[in-house]
């Protein structure tokens, strides 16, 4: 496998954290995490003390994302990696680091500009991760869940994250788009077992939050349905109904956060046996549901 095992964490800058509480903690059932900051929101789905961090800004802005390595050898490489491809990278204080809740990390800016961390050595809270519904969140081994990332340049990123951090390619879906423009594809991307920790989507470069949309797995379709009640009942906008996707076979809904980008909640991801895995181009991005066409 790749020398990053899973996605870490995200960072994300928020205009409304008042907002975000009630969203993170009353509506999904995030756990309340901890950290350093006191005006910053962490929200815990394990032993980590945060697997996201909401940071109060003047915009909704994703800040940096973490993906774990091993160990101190692990994120050599890694920096050793970006450094021969000519991009800069800086190592974390241990201030920084600390703050951070991991004992050591690194910081560049990957082609599309979004702020990267590679780190060792998470801080691990060992109470029980206990949120207002009980949600027990899919961690163990495969990290958060996936971003989706908007990139100017979808081939520059696809061959940075595959042949410099050595992402292993998982698929493709095909977006519909006029025959002069030529195939445009949304590009899945693994470190683990979990199908795509990653996903790259072409943008115009416009800014914006500078994401799609963050998954998180469950490991309840109960604990599935049982949040869309409290979406729909509580008048957030739902971007797309429940549905199964036909490469990774969550079952999920997406639901409209208070930053702009949707959360993606689902459960029964399907597990990777890389030894016998091809990359496929799907047709549809579900077997049923997922329908996008909400007002």
């Amino acid at each position: 496998m790749t020398a990053i095992s899973s996605l870490g964490y995200v960072k994300v800058a928020v205009a409304d954290p008042d907002a975000w509480r009630i969203f993170a903690f009353d509506v999904i059932g995030f756990a309340e995490g901890s950290g350093p900051d006191p005006d910053a929101i962490y929200l815990r789905m394990d032993e980590h003390v945060a697997r996201l961090v909401l940071v109060p800004g003047d915009t909704d802005k994703v800040l940096a994302i973490g993906w774990e390595v091993r160990d101190h050898r692990a994120l050599a490489l890694a920096r050793e990696a970006v450094e021969k491809a000519g991009i800069a990278v800086t190592t974390l204080t241990v201030t920084e680091a600390d703050t951070g809740g991991v004992e050591e990390a690194i910081s560049f800016a990957d082609p599309s500009g979004t702020t990267v961390e590679i780190f060792h050595g998470p801080v691990l809270d060992h109470s029980p991760v206990v949120g207002k519904h009980g949600n027990r969140f899919v961690t163990d081994g495969l990290g958060l869940g996936h971003a989706v990332l908007p990139v100017p340049d979808l081939d520059a990123a696809f061959r940075f994250y595959t042949e410099v951090l050595g992402f292993l390619p998982r698929g493709a879906f095909r977006l519909p788009t006029p025959p002069e423009y030529g195939p445009m594809r949304i590009r899945f991307l693994g470190v683990n077992q979990r199908h795509h920790s990653l996903a790259l989507i072409p943008s115009g470069g416009k800014e914006g939050s500078g994401l799609v949309h963050i998954m998180v797995e469950v490991d309840r379709l109960d604990d599935v349905g049982r949040a869309l009640d409290r979406v729909n009942k509580a008048g957030y906008h739902l971007s797309s109904t429940l549905g199964r996707h036909t490469n990774d076979k969550m079952i999920s809904f997406y639901v409209r956060t208070p930053g702009g980008w949707d959360l993606e909640f689902g459960t029964e991801g399907v597990l990777v046996d890389e030894t016998t895995y091809t990359a496929e181009e799907m047709t549809a991005d579900s077997y049923w549901g997922h329908d996008w066409n909400r007002s």
